[in-house]
């Protein structure tokens, strides 16, 4: 087992995320999201990280999401965080794959903060290209 890397001290309590409210009818506008506070699990089980989210990719497929239809992949619930590309740093772990300090790619989207386990993001080399080229040209859109 290993302990986080950073103090519990330095880790806020709760994320804001970026919720589905209800289905947009043409553009989506404000009326369709609700920013919620969401709180930050206490303590990471072993092989979990927490990400602190710098950057969150908006993409073109994402409309389609919002609409409750058939498609090769599912629509976002309503008052669930939406899903999406992010890319963040790592700010604590219990799991030696991924230590804190880190920069990650993962799925988790629309939150300032993710509990994640750690099989679920990717290390990204930020001395090859800066974090945000992970959900451009070197990410899963390009």
């Amino acid at each position: 087992m290993t302990t986080p890397t950073r103090t519990p001290a330095a880790i806020p309590r709760t994320s804001r995320e970026i919720r589905l409210a209800s289905r947009p009818t043409g553009a989506p506008g404000a009326e369709n999201f609700d920013l919620v506070h969401a709180d930050i699990p206490a303590d990471l089980a072993d092989g979990e990280i927490l990400v602190r989210n710098d950057w969150m990719s908006v993409d073109p497929y994402m409309r389609g999401r919002m609409t409750d239809v058939p498609s090769y992949i599912p629509p976002f619930q309503l008052g669930v965080a939406l899903e999406g590309s992010a890319v963040g740093e790592v700010v604590a772990s219990r799991a030696p794959a991924v230590p804190a300090g880190a920069t990650v790619s993962h799925f988790a989207g629309w939150r300032e903060y993710a509990a994640l386990d750690a099989a679920a993001v990717s290390v990204v080399d930020t001395a090859l290209a800066p974090a945000e080229a992970y959900l451009g040209a070197l990410g899963t859109t390009a």
